[in-house]
């Protein structure tokens, strides 16, 4: 057998062998899907899936989209909230894996990023969360294969496809975004590309995004801009601080694990100095990573970046680590780097992941009120569910009132017989759903409230009837995590909710 016969087989065992660890970590996410309870933003996006609209406060609405049909599809529970997002995971790594090898003519290369980016934390566990995160970085695979189809071919008709994947990112998540500006200094740079600035299939393009986009741009002008003006809050610099500069760089170490995230960079470097690789493509994964970076990186000097806020990047990322691995010609340092990356990859990814999913649902370690797993997931909330429930039966309340958006969303998942949920404040992140009955604030209501409330007894301010019922725990394995206030209240001093 000839060597590149030789070759040609060992690269097609290899893919084989991806893909079939990429099936098996799906459907392992697809048992944690199943078995963890949801994060209070998931509670949220459920809630606004029982009332889809054209946009929502913090999000544009595909997630809640998603989330609607999976619980149509298989129930209002924790694995149909999640199934789609966990699902869509597959078509993403496809076009992930088709992206790089065009870009890089290389097949290996290709099922090497789909690898890689599946063992990123930001994949193996973000993935699993029903959030627009996920959504956000499907369409941005697609974005990417669409780009790189349109580099190999040429033909202005994949720019049309190009408009389908970012208005579907813009419908997703306001990040995607970046990637206009990623595009545009693609086109630019590239001399090639810079015919597409005077033809009409990218302005086609972009009027197919604007059209998908167009619920969102609608629901935004009947409401004030309301969304528009909440994300873009962000972008104002209330105070200068160096404190969350480190750890911006800490968190995505973690969320790319360390291997991976070595291979990125290296791969980030090595585009811009080995001339030996398709211009066109060191490019454009520059351009889809960089802009990201180094606008949060700017971000940290006034506020805190959390970890999942630069996840559009990490499809490019992870193709960026692919070709450090897998075909840059490395020397002296850089090669035991690259070298021992590599090789740590594929173990350490798969040890994080198993990290994650065995404390999620085991607390193999018991950190507490201080896990991350348990804050920020519902552990401990169908217990402490059962519990509320039956003191709103007892006095007889028809409505469960709070103002945390969070634990009113837990709460409407949650409680068995399922009763009204209302924030009384912020009311512009439901002003989708149906107004609840007026008649419901004339008898006795349950007002519960957590953290702050709990822990110095205050109770609401805005009843003349207020009596405490009980401070119960939330709690995983015997360890509080939480402690919540139950109150009845009853004839308010004015209007229970807050208008939006």
């Amino acid at each position: 057998m000839k060597s590149d016969d030789v070759e040609a087989h060992h690269v097609k065992r290899y893919q084989i062998a991806v893909a079939a660890a990429v099936v098996g970590l799906v459907v392992i996410r697809l048992v944690c899907a199943a078995e963890l309870p949801l994060a209070f933003d998931e509670a949220l996006y459920w809630r606004w899936s029982q009332h889809l609209s054209g946009g929502y406060l913090d999000h544009p609405p595909m997630n809640p989209l998603l989330i609607r049909l999976g619980t149509t599809l298989f129930g209002n529970n924790e694995f149909g909230v999640r199934v789609m997002t966990v699902l869509l995971g597959l078509p993403a790594t496809w076009a992930l894996w088709r992206a790089a090898a065009i870009l890089f003519h290389d097949p290996k290369v290709g099922a090497t990023a789909a690898l890689f980016f599946n063992l990123t934390l930001a994949m193996a566990g973000g993935s699993i969360l029903a959030t627009p995160d996920s959504a956000v970085m499907v369409t941005t695979c697609f974005l990417l294969l669409s780009l790189a189809k349109l580099a190999e071919t040429g033909r202005g008709a994949w720019w049309l496809a190009v408009g389908v994947a970012f208005g579907l990112g813009m419908f997703s998540k306001y990040s995607t975004l970046f990637f206009a500006v990623s595009i545009f200094i693609w086109v630019l740079v590239v001399p090639e590309l810079r015919k597409w600035l005077f033809s009409p299939w990218p302005w086609g393009g972009a009027v197919i995004a604007l059209v998908i986009f167009s619920p969102v741009l609608i629901w935004n002008a009947e409401h004030g801009w309301a969304s528009v003006l909440y994300q873009a809050n962000r972008l104002v610099v209330h105070a200068w601080s160096l404190r969350y500069f480190g750890e911006f760089f800490v968190t995505q170490f973690g969320f790319a694990t360390p291997p991976i995230f070595v291979l990125g960079c290296l791969g980030l470097y090595g585009l811009l100095q080995f001339r030996a690789e398709p211009y066109i493509a060191r490019v454009l994964i520059s351009a889809m990573v960089w802009p990201i970076v180094i606008y949060f990186a700017w971000h940290t000097f006034h506020g805190r970046v959390e970890g999942n806020w630069p996840e559009p990047m990490y499809p490019a990322f992870a193709i960026a680590a692919a070709v450090a691995a897998d075909r840059l010609p490395w020397r002296g340092t850089a090669l035991w780097w690259a070298s021992w990356s590599k090789r740590l990859a594929v173990p350490v990814g798969l040890i994080f992941a198993a990290f994650v999913y065995l404390q999620a649902i085991f607390a193999i370690i018991p950190l507490g009120r201080v896990d991350p797993t348990a804050r920020q997931l519902g552990a401990g909330w169908p217990a402490l569910a059962s519990q509320i429930d039956d003191i709103r039966r007892k006095v007889g309340a028809g409505i469960v009132l709070t103002t945390d958006y969070g634990l009113a969303s837990w709460l409407a998942f949650y409680l068995p017989s399922h009763p009204p949920v209302e924030q009384m404040n912020l009311r512009m992140r439901w002003v989708d759903a149906p107004a609840p009955d007026p008649a419901l604030f004339r008898g006795p209501m349950l007002f519960v409230c957590s953290a702050t409330c709990a822990e110095n007894d205050k109770p609401p301010e805005s009843f003349n009837v207020v009596e405490r019922l009980a401070k119960l725990p939330r709690q995983r394995r015997g360890v509080t995590i939480d402690q919540y206030a139950i109150y009845r209240v009853a004839d308010p001093r004015g209007p229970v909710l807050e208008k939006p």
